[in-house]
């Protein structure tokens, strides 16, 4: 009897704490958000890879590919397939399909598939946000260079704008699946206001991302948004800043729950705040009542196949970026992290979680900076690949984690904080004995260590994957990390010349 009771308790206790896990910020768990959890959880089983090591090897397969260094060969190699297929399955496409070289070619934003909702705002900015010529963009003079191959596969053609969507096929590492609104239209986003959460104005940016359809959305001026609640992106969305300086500030965060394939691109994301909560719409038909939001900066629950690239974050409420509850098929490359305290969690649910055991993120060509004290990512469960970041600064540790996380460091640049010495260590285990966590395969290969940094590792000291080493490509030393991360943050962008 007493152990019928025990057992009743404990399941009680089960069921509560799966409550706010399976709900989240929203206030009400309705028939339309059950399903779009049931969907995003088949979403991550499909983009989970049985073999995570495979996908580390391409990634360094591709760092070491010298097509990489002729982005022109590589891309019309592949156009003549790609672009058919595209436009065969979806009319709304407006891939570009002619070659660089032909003059004739207008830009997309000219075309007849771009949408372009134009408001009349009173609030809506013109002005530059870069300030006269100071920071380090004004010191960058002369022809492209693109560090890594990620750039390489784009970001040195002048008429990148007519290109747009060729970014889709530039991701590497775990979230190399990520097309984002490839196969839809431009939507240009006119209007900075956000004022009507259920009925949002065409032209602003909480208009484009609640629509059903993929879209690649750019904005027609430099701008500063100020989101009064959190922003809920659909499914298939680009967010392209390119061409514009577009901030994201001092209001409520981006979220990314229950969805897949999102690209977001070139933003500065900073002073964000909790939310109350209340009625906002997360699609052209449905909306319903939201809970507070924590302020986080970048908030990716339940979903699959995010890219975030070249963005520069700072000062967040909560975390800069979180990717909780079964996440998995993620990138965040290129990026420039300052002055925070909790930058990155990857994984939040201590108890056994079977879908942040599917986690599988990729951290590449990041520059963590100035101001910055921990979480660079700190991981439960999953496989983490970070490869090639520079991490300047840190108060407590860089890369931290609990509950038998995989983590491969490898060719990071590591600078111990000169003024701690008693934080010198790069890592950090959390709730475990060291009788546990020694089995934990924490791996660091062509890391470099300045200012006394050491990483603790663990693990099989003779630990190798099951590929051949032609596989298993290493990837570029830690000494070249200062290249690979030079352009880490949201580039200065403008069309018709370079970036």
């Amino acid at each position: 009897m007493e152990m019928a009771r025990l057992l009743k308790l404990m399941c009680v206790f089960c069921i509560a704490g799966l409550i706010p896990t399976i709900k989240a910020n929203i206030s009400e768990l309705d028939e339309y958000w059950s399903q779009r959890a049931d969907e995003a959880r088949e979403f991550t089983l499909q983009a989970y890879h049985s073999d995570p090591y495979e996908i580390v090897d391409h990634f360094h397969e591709r760092h070491y590919d010298n097509s990489t260094d002729d982005t022109t060969t590589e891309e019309h190699s592949s156009n003549s397939t790609d672009v058919t297929a595209t436009e065969e399955d979806n009319s709304n496409s407006t891939d570009v399909t002619a070659t660089e070289e032909d003059s004739s070619t207008k830009p997309e934003e000219e075309g007849t598939e771009v949408i372009e909702m134009v408001g009349n705002s009173k609030n809506s900015t013109r002005r530059s946000l870069k300030g006269k010529g100071k920071g380090k963009w004004s010191k960058l003079k002369g022809p492209c260079t693109a560090s890594n191959p990620i750039d390489k596969c784009w970001r040195c053609r002048s008429n990148w704008a007519n290109r747009r969507k060729k970014l889709a096929k530039c991701v590497r590492g775990f979230g190399h699946g990520t097309t984002g609104g490839k196969r839809g239209r431009i939507y240009v986003v006119t209007s900075n206001l956000d004022e009507d959460m259920v009925n949002p104005i065409p032209g602003t940016l909480r208009h484009a991302v609640i629509q059903k359809e993929p879209l690649w959305i750019i904005f027609k001026n430099d701008m500063s948004i100020r989101l009064s609640q959190e922003l809920l992106v659909n499914s298939d969305k680009t967010i392209d800043a390119r061409g514009a300086d577009v901030h994201i500030a001092h209001g409520a965060g981006i979220t990314m729950q229950f969805v897949r394939n999102v690209i977001i691109h070139g933003l500065h994301i900073h002073h964000i705040s909790e939310s109350n909560g209340g009625m906002i719409r997360d699609s052209v038909d449905h909306f319903g009542m939201r809970t507070r939001a924590d302020g986080d900066g970048l908030s990716i629950y339940g979903s699959s196949n995010i890219w975030i690239d070249h963005v520069s974050m700072s000062k967040c409420q909560d975390g800069l970026i979180d990717a909780i509850v079964g996440s998995t098929a993620i990138t965040i490359s290129n990026s420039h992290f300052t002055h925070h305290n909790d930058v990155m969690l990857l994984g939040a649910q201590n108890n056994m979680n079977e879908a942040d055991q599917k986690m599988q993120v990729t951290v590449a060509y990041n520059h963590f900076g100035k101001g910055l004290v921990q979480r660079m990512p700190r991981i439960r469960w999953g496989f983490v690949h970070v490869v090639n970041n520079d991490y300047t600064h840190w108060e407590l540790y860089a890369i931290g984690g609990s509950q038998g996380p995989t983590i491969l460091s490898h060719g990071n640049r590591f600078i111990a904080p000169p003024h701690l010495p008693y934080y010198k260590e790069v890592t950090k285990r959390d709730y475990a004995s060291e009788d546990e966590w020694k089995h934990w395969t924490w791996r660091s290969e062509k890391d470099i260590f300045m200012n006394g940094a050491f990483f603790r590792q663990s693990g099989d000291p003779h630990y190798k994957s099951a590929h051949t080493r032609k596989q298993m490509i290493k990837p570029k030393n830690g000494y070249a990390v200062s290249k690979l991360t030079k352009y880490a943050g949201a580039l200065d962008c403008r069309v018709g010349r370079r970036c």
